[in-house]
């Protein structure tokens, strides 16, 4: 036990004093508190400096061949309220004019109406994320049906009245909100993901390292393998723990310094109003699932004996996390968390840190399978745990070219 408190404090001050760890875990704050703070500085900014709004001459062209006199002040109207970051101007220009216009800049883009009910859009270069049309095809048909509406005998206020009567609805959910849920489990996700690759990676790393500069054979003559591999493990987990505290702590202490700007960004709010359930919950998972997967790659950084063996050793743990990320993130851009894969999920010991925590924070689970998820994952823990300090125990003083599995295995028999 003496042996195993010396190494993790070694291994954890290595981690805090590290100039990368820090710079980055210091970069983040930074940023975090930039963007937090920016609503508020640019406000004071404002009252400093003269507000200068952006003038029309400097918006883009829209042009708007109008498919009648009458209609055409109607239709201007229409598209300058629709299409407020264009400068909508009217034009009489025959077609290759308005072409022209377009390939040489002059114009961002034009609509030819031939009727309310029929137009060409041009444009030079057609965006994967142009939405013009469909906002263009909104304004036609809310026009025409008030002509209709107006040539049957109502007066344009009457239509517009008819047209503009709000629908009122209510939503109640028996169970959970995916949508108010997705951001932060989604985030949730990929911090879990990001700390096991980037911890788990400097785990197999260092051990590669004290491998191949020897210093393990004189480590291991004066410290059990078990103690050095579960201070390095518990150490980088400490390490990432930190780290992610200090990151997600000063975000919501800025979310709260800056919560009356930011009360209309429906994801902040969603994400830092997390049910404290629900956290504890991620806590639970997230340490489990990194103890797991740290584990794996200490044990396999214990079988290279080269730095440029790392990699090609650490693959399929790599491969198996992210198999797993997949799985979940698919699983919740379908907006089905539930499926049956997604169910024998939870219950694998590689795949339910994240798989379980997905389904009870998108979906309603019994408290029977969360036990059970969570049973499973703390024995699969300490059974991964014995199994890799055995080949810790092994690997360490096996140099060479990278050991087979079964060759690993023969040993440990």
């Amino acid at each position: 036990m003496n042996q195993f408190r010396k190494i993790l404090r070694f291994e954890l001050k290595n981690y805090l004093s590290n100039k990368i760890f820090v710079g980055v875990t210091v970069f983040l704050l930074i940023l975090i508190a930039g963007v937090s703070f920016f609503p508020r500085l640019k406000e004071g900014f404002s009252a400093i400096v003269p507000d200068s709004h952006e003038s029309d001459e400097s918006l883009p062209l829209m042009l708007i061949e109008a498919p009648s006199a009458e209609t055409a002040a109607q239709v201007e109207a229409g598209f300058a309220s629709a299409f407020p970051e264009y400068r909508v101007t009217i034009t009489t220009d025959d077609d290759d004019t308005i072409r022209d216009q377009i390939i040489s800049g002059t114009a961002e883009c034009a609509f030819l109406l031939d009727s309310l009910t029929s137009y060409a859009y041009y444009v030079n270069n057609l965006s994967m994320y142009d939405t013009n049309t469909e906002i263009a095809d909104t304004v036609l048909q809310e026009l025409y049906r008030t002509n209709a509406m107006v040539s049957a005998g109502l007066t344009p206020e009457e239509a517009a009245s008819v047209l503009s009567e709000p629908i009122v609805h209510e939503t109640k959910s028996l169970g959970k909100d995916q949508m108010q849920n997705f951001f932060y489990t989604y985030i949730m996700i990929f911090a879990l993901y990001m700390v096991i690759l980037l911890y788990g990676q400097m785990v197999a790393t260092n051990v590669a390292a004290e491998k191949s500069s020897r210093a393990m054979e004189l480590l291991i003559t004066s410290a059990k393998p078990v103690s050095m591999m579960f201070g390095k493990i518990l150490a980088s987990c400490i390490a990432g723990f930190v780290q992610l505290f200090a990151v997600f702590g000063f975000a919501l202490l800025c979310f709260r310094l800056n919560q009356n700007v930011w009360d209309n960004n429906s994801l902040l709010t969603s994400f830092f109003g997390m049910p404290v359930s629900l956290f504890v919950y991620m806590l639970i998972f997230f340490l489990l699932g990194f103890l797991i997967y740290a584990f794996l790659f200490g044990a396999v950084g214990s079988t290279a004996s080269k730095l440029e063996d790392i990699n090609t050793a650490v693959m399929p743990v790599t491969t198996l996390f992210v198999i797993a990320f997949l799985v979940v993130v698919m699983s919740m851009s379908s907006g089905n968390v539930d499926t049956l894969l997604m169910k024998i999920c939870s219950f694998l010991p590689f795949t339910s840190p994240m798989a379980m925590f997905t389904r009870i924070a998108m979906s309603t689970v019994p408290f029977y399978e969360i036990a059970a998820s969570i049973v499973i994952l703390i024995a699969s823990v300490i059974g991964i745990g014995i199994l890799s300090a055995k080949i810790y125990r092994l690997g360490v003083l096996m140099y060479g070219n990278p050991p087979k599995l079964t060759t690993i295995l023969k040993h440990l028999k």
